[in-house]
């Protein structure tokens, strides 16, 4: 049995792209298990509303594990707490139970 990590009072934020770094090579947008990621008018986005940092998929954030130029990071504007986000994944994807790390 695998042990679970309490995440109650720690803040995380949802990533954002930042535009001066992003080669809007699309490695992103096919890793979000959230499909928060599109195509902007020259560089990729990602829509807070429905990043959870992969929280309820994965132990880290998918789109900052594959980005080649590191332009996926934390977004400061959106902090929320893992709590938050475990709820924010249930909304998005209410027919699935959040795996928890």
């Amino acid at each position: 049995m695998t042990k679970q990590k309490s995440w109650k009072g720690q803040f995380e934020m949802a990533y954002r792209i930042d535009p001066e770094e992003c080669i809007a090579c699309a490695a992103c947008e096919e890793e979000c298990p959230n499909e928060a990621i599109s195509e902007g008018d020259d560089v990729y986005v990602i829509e807070a509303s429905k990043c959870t940092e992969c929280i309820g998929w994965f132990e880290e954030s998918q789109c900052a594990l594959v980005c080649p130029v590191d332009a996926c990071v934390p977004d400061p504007d959106h902090e929320e707490t893992q709590d938050q986000l475990v709820e924010k994944f249930k909304q998005l994807h209410p027919d699935k139970e959040p795996k928890l790390f």
